[in-house]
């Protein structure tokens, strides 16, 4: 008997298996704008092929105090954990999405004892046939063993589980991507504080060694003074610039704790317990980064990764509500055993079965079917939508870091020019004061101008380190998408 159940269970689920379709529209990657090659690119030349973006991208700045700290970004960055429990919080929806593939078993057993008061005896009757009540001059009590296993299975036919496991699945890569984003945003973040950390470093250090000279000048300012040679007004200018640095000097302190706070929490830490020493004599290889083949960035980007698979996912969603339409098949059965002593529980004769077969379909709803199939649909509109800008934001960012990357490296060099020659004419223009040749409004300008002009070729050499790094990012960094 358990041999003709099993065969009928198996002739029943292969029979709905060859008749199963996946109702609802099979997905194919929504077209997206994509250019043949980037505007702002231009002729480059040659350069080595180990500068192109790879894995630990941070390791072609050659800057080992970054590459220890971008190492303990996706182990302790909270936000990267955040989104690694999304991720596995969406391969478990996956799992329990293709779980409804198979059947679901049970076993149960149990054991009942019942009787009736002096009047009569209940007697439930083998089969199934129901309780009877007998009327007898003194009371009666039975006891019964049940021992049985059942099975419930929906086929999928239409397709139902199918898109459901798509449009999980989905979900589950967009996460992965998700997860990639947030890995990669986190390790920028930490590579573009870090080098304007150092930037700072740099400014604190000359704004240091300008101190130093703006002392020694107003040494010689008060010594003139005292000499009846100078006016008091070229000591208050002196003492008035000597004091501005210094006020300047104390705000780029509060610049540079704040930077290593931020690094502090990117790597997990708290500010109070993390310290990054000072290194006024730091300096960082500029590589060369190439942008590559516009189309691999449709690939390379985790952002538009993420909007292409949620638009697969929106796009099983409606097989999932279209499936609504049709007749759902359900299978069931059991093979146990009943007795009322437990030494013949398990006897041959104490054998009972069952074997079942509903369906169920749809008749009317008053439109909930049909409303739930159209915001299906607006779902996935809505996905390609916001799939096909994320690829046009995602081109316009890197062709904004490839403008930024050009730019700054004229404008680097023009301000070294400009620095240099601002020095001169400071230097200059002292030797003149000295001799009593000029006004010391003469060297306090030029001295203000070649500050300026030193700061600022600083900053942007700073700037040609954080668009490299935005550069990196803008082109997915070392990622790629496995699916």
């Amino acid at each position: 008997m358990l041999n003709r159940f099993l065969r009928l269970l198996t002739c029943t689920a292969s029979a709905a298996a060859l008749c199963a379709c996946a109702v609802g529209p099979d997905y194919h990657r929504p077209s997206a704008p994509v250019a043949s090659g980037y505007k702002e690119q231009g002729w480059n030349p040659a350069q080595p092929g180990d500068t192109i973006p790879r894995g630990e991208w941070w390791t072609i700045f050659e800057d080992p105090a970054l590459t220890a700290l971008e190492a303990r970004v996706a182990v302790s960055n909270q936000n990267v954990a955040a989104a690694e429990a999304a991720y596995r919080q969406a391969s478990a929806t996956l799992r329990e999405q293709r779980a409804a593939f198979f059947p679901t078993l049970d076993l149960s057993g149990g054991a009942t004892r019942s009787g009736g008061g002096s009047g009569g005896a209940i007697v439930t009757t083998p089969g199934g046939g129901g309780t009877n009540i007998v009327s007898s001059g003194r009371g009666q009590s039975s006891t019964t063993y049940r021992l049985s296993a059942g099975a419930t299975w929906e086929p999928d036919v239409w397709g139902r589980i199918r898109r459901s496991v798509e449009g999980a699945k989905g979900a589950a890569q967009a996460s992965e991507a998700d997860l990639a984003g947030a890995t990669l945003s986190a390790q920028a973040t930490l590579a573009s504080s870090y080098f304007q950390l150092r930037q700072a470093d740099l400014e604190i250090a000359l704004l240091t060694q300008v101190s130093e000279g703006y002392q020694r000048s107003l040494k010689i300012t008060q010594n003139r003074y005292e000499q009846g040679v100078a006016a008091k007004s070229d000591m208050l200018q002196a003492q008035s610039q000597l004091a501005g640095t210094q006020a300047d000097l104390e705000g780029l302190k509060r610049t540079r704790a704040t930077f290593e706070h931020a690094i502090a929490v990117l790597v997990g830490e708290t500010p109070s317990s993390f310290s990054l020493a000072a290194d006024p004599n730091w300096r960082a290889a500029l590589p060369h980064i190439p942008a590559g083949v516009p189309s691999t960035l449709l690939q390379r980007r985790p952002d538009v990764a993420a909007a292409e698979r949620r638009a697969a996912s929106a796009s099983a969603q409606i097989g999932v509500e279209t499936a609504a339409w049709f007749p759902s098949l359900t299978l069931t059965g059991s093979y146990g055993f009943a007795a009322n002593e437990l030494s013949g529980l398990l006897g041959a004769s104490s054998s009972v079965w069952s074997f079942g077969v509903s369906a169920a379909q749809l008749l009317f709803d008053g439109g909930a079917t049909n409303a739930r199939i159209k915001g299906a649909r607006a779902g996935y509109d809505q996905a390609v939508a916001e799939y096909r800008q994320t690829v046009l934001a995602a081109f316009q960012d890197v062709e904004d870091q490839l403008a930024s990357q050009r730019t700054l490296g004229a404008e680097y060099d023009l301000r070294r020019q400009a620095a240099s020659d601002a020095d001169q004419a400071a230097t200059i223009l002292l030797n003149q004061y000295k001799e009593g040749q000029v006004a010391y409004t003469d060297v306090v300008t030029a001295q203000a101008t070649a500050l300026s002009a030193r700061r600022t070729l600083v900053q942007a050499a700073g700037a040609r380190q954080t668009t490299a790094v935005a550069l990196v990012q803008a082109l997915g960094g070392g990622w790629a998408a496995p699916f």
